[in-house]
């Protein structure tokens, strides 16, 4: 069984190096017991996040996130429809069709602002990409106790959380891809500022 976990432990460790390489990141190898591998890579003014991670008693889960300075308090959150028996909803928002039959066929979306969602999943290649995963949970989370400058925006997080440890280099590109898109989206629709998260640097 170890030499298996170490056969796996290298593909995982090959392929996260690859798409490292690619896009300008940095492959971290965990130190110790609890350490864990990730890549952490810069997108403009944003750093995005890859490892993995284990809830008691659930499998391992990838996932990808990266702080942002929220605007506006927008929160939204998608997954497919499959998943939604083992999902409760989030206080304050509500299951919204965005316009996209297929779209909206496949996937519970939830807000708590429905102008703003559908602004956000008008990108074509923010559904496209979402489209392809096979199972996903995309998220964002505001953290209202961290105020980032004077006019009391506060810091969220961009997660995405899929089960398994994703050992597919195609994918994985695709993630950091859908990563860029919605960060410069949420700019564009005015719920995240284009500068650095921290802003105490």
């Amino acid at each position: 069984m170890s030499r298996l976990l170490g056969i796996f432990g290298r593909e995982k460790e090959n392929v996260w190096r690859m798409l490292s390489e690619e896009v300008g990141g940095e492959y971290i190898e965990g130190r110790g017991l609890l350490g864990k591998d990730l890549v952490r890579i810069q997108h403009q003014h944003w750093t995005l996040l890859l490892d993995t991670f284990q809830r008691p008693k659930q499998p391992t889960y990838t996932r990808i996130r990266a702080a942002y300075v929220n605007r506006d308090s927008f929160e939204f959150r998608i997954f497919r429809k499959d998943l939604s028996s083992g999902i409760s909803k989030v206080a304050g928002m509500q299951d919204i069709e965005v316009g996209y039959e297929e779209f909206d066929r496949d996937f519970i979306i939830q807000g708590n602002d429905e102008i703003k969602l559908r602004q956000l999943f008008d990108h074509n290649r923010i559904r496209q990409i979402i489209s392809w995963q096979p199972q996903i949970q995309l998220f964002n989370e505001v953290d209202e106790t961290w105020v980032t400058n004077p006019w009391g925006e506060g810091l969220s997080e961009l997660s995405f959380e899929a089960m398994g440890v994703i050992k597919d280099l195609q994918q994985l590109r695709d993630l950091y891809e859908l990563f860029s898109q919605l960060l410069n989206h949420l700019c564009h629709i005015g719920s995240a500022y284009e500068q650095d998260p921290d802003m105490s640097c």
